[in-house]
């Protein structure tokens, strides 16, 4: 008995391409009865943007064995059957170690990766001709227990005036679920370390503006009920979902790009995959013209050597990183007085 199965025709920049989607009635997001027929147009539908966001860089592929609500792993070598269309480029990651990860020029790449049941997409951010040199500088914002997201939008405003200062344009995306991102665009001029020491040195002054609101504290019992300034999505091989990406929870929502001006009455539970596709025809797209705008970092790195002169010295790194210079000790505060 052969398989249920669809084409979607899907349009891109080498015309179109008809696309088949298997299992389309399988439900990804039960709570909602969205399918996975649904996630593969909702691909095509924001495939123009979705592309201009996140194409051009290596991305992993956060995949699901059945739905949102079960088992999932993550593909970053390019699985077993990827089209000839879609190509790949080596990367380095944090153990020296390199291999191909899979590069999105075009909206049927989404839709193929639909098809391979990817559900949250998750880009790099640096392209495939400059894999080490980031050409975006992000800052995730992540409300603690006791806070929310109306907690988090006077922070991103305010981020967003500690950027400028520093001669840097900040974009603002709701993450789908809690928290904001906030972007900045800059010349791939420097490597990932730097740009993590200007992600903490704009961390730092925000915290300082705002004691009482935001942390940089990386351990999770001294955050206390404030905005994390998560500094560590800066890492190589570090990735928050991205712009129009879906996430894996129950209202099947959306990391939707919106405008600073709608920043104050934004509810991130409006926007999912239903929503999105409307929202950019009569809305656009608030990130459309992001490359126009890079800066550099070399403000935030005097930051940073400020800071650092002041005793403020490097922070931790995520637990499966090597040792780095000048970190301290990987010991939860708690633990390390007994």
């Amino acid at each position: 008995m052969a398989s249920e199965q669809t084409t979607l025709t899907v349009p891109g920049p080498h015309g179109e391409r008809e696309m088949r989607i298997s299992s389309p009635n399988r439900v990804l997001w039960p709570d909602v009865g969205l399918t996975k027929l649904d996630l593969a147009r909702y691909m095509v539908d924001v495939g123009e943007a979705f592309i201009t966001a996140n194409g051009d860089r290596p991305v992993a592929l956060q995949r699901f064995s059945d739905n949102v609500e079960g088992e999932q792993f993550f593909s970053k070598n390019p699985p077993k059957g990827t089209p000839d269309f879609i190509r790949s480029v080596k990367v380095i990651f944090p153990s020296a170690r390199s291999h191909p990860m899979l590069i999105l020029d075009e909206p049927a790449a989404a839709v193929w990766a639909a098809q391979m049941n990817t559900v949250v997409f998750h880009p790099w951010p640096s392209r495939a001709e400059n894999t080490d040199n980031p050409d975006q500088l992000r800052i995730d914002l992540d409300p603690q227990p006791g806070t929310e997201f109306d907690d988090a939008v006077p922070a991103a405003l305010a981020l967003r005036e500690v950027l400028a200062e520093a001669g840097l344009t900040g974009f603002v995306k709701t993450s789908g679920n809690r928290g904001l991102h906030v972007y900045a665009p800059i010349a791939p001029a420097h490597e990932f370390l730097d740009v993590r020491h200007a992600v903490i040195a704009a961390a730092r002054e925000l915290e300082r503006r705002m004691p009482d609101k935001v942390t940089t504290a990386w351990w999770k019992e001294e955050r206390g009920q404030k905005v994390f300034l998560d500094f560590n999505q800066a890492n190589r091989d570090r990735t928050i979902a991205g712009a129009y990406s879906p996430r894996a929870l129950a209202h099947a929502p959306v990391s939707c790009p919106i405008t600073w001006d709608e920043l104050g009455s934004a509810d991130p539970k409006n926007f999912t995959i239903l929503t999105v596709p409307e929202r950019l025809k009569t809305v656009g797209d608030p990130w459309a013209d992001m490359k126009a705008h890079p800066g550099t970092i070399d403000v935030l790195l005097g930051w940073w050597e400020r800071d650092h002169q002041a005793g403020l010295g490097e922070l931790p790194f995520p637990p499966d990183y090597p040792k780095m210079p000048g970190e301290p000790p990987r010991v939860q505060p708690s633990r390390a007085r007994k």
